[in-house]
């Protein structure tokens, strides 16, 4: 049996057990997609949204790239979370990494990968406003998780600097942001920031006119 049957015949396996479970599973689901949360995480198949958090199907709406990366030039991130605040209206946004990254670990290196290198290109200048500190560390896995949790940590700022963000926060005060790194070694999530929808929590430069957000 090759590893792509063995998909075919767990998925038949998953669905039996599910309707085992609740008859009704596969109904409710199709008839309604209404998430709380936008989980943007990392592209690593060990680190997905509904296992480490204990959610169903439906619970968590997901975007996923390399290094769990917000660029504002990016179309897929951009629309997604438009879709997921503008017409889902989630509640919260969890910005979540995960220590040991290989892309952040890409990042600190010189090596080069092709047209992923603009893709590193993001991390690097991170690395570069935190040169000092990481450099400070002694043991390379150590730079790597620093790394890790400075880029949650900027990326849960790229967020805030959206017009989506803000003209959400003006109208229905969400939603809020927060930032993870979740540790491979032991399962477990560290919360490192979370941002409430307070205007004041936006650097005044990258703050849109509020008149202006309603058009």
């Amino acid at each position: 049996m090759s590893p792509y049957e063995k998909l075919l015949i767990q998925n038949k396996a998953w669905s039996v057990e599910q309707q085992l479970t609740d008859a009704n599973f596969f109904g409710k689901l199709e008839k309604q997609q209404s998430p709380k949360f936008l989980w943007i995480g990392c592209s690593d198949s060990r680190v997905p949204a509904n296992q480490i958090t204990g959610t169903d199907p439906g619970e968590i709406f997901v975007h996923r790239n390399i290094a769990n990366m917000v660029v504002h030039t990016d179309v897929n991130l951009l629309s997604v979370l438009e879709y997921a605040v503008v017409v889902l209206k989630v509640e919260h946004i969890i910005v979540c990494g995960h220590y040991g990254c290989g892309g952040i670990d890409a990042a600190l290196g010189n090596k080069s990968y092709g047209i992923i290198n603009k893709w590193l290109l993001n991390i690097k200048e991170i690395y570069n406003t935190h040169q000092q500190e990481i450099n400070a560390l002694e043991v390379h896995e150590d730079k790597v998780n620093r790394l890790v949790e400075l880029n949650v940590i900027e990326q849960c700022q790229h967020l805030i600097k959206t017009s989506t963000i803000q003209k959400a926060w003006k109208n229905r005060n969400a939603p809020t942001i927060h930032g993870w790194a979740y540790g491979l070694k032991n399962g477990l999530v560290n919360e490192l920031v979370n941002i409430e929808p307070n205007f004041e929590n936006i650097n005044p430069i990258f703050r849109y006119d509020l008149d202006q957000l309603n058009n």
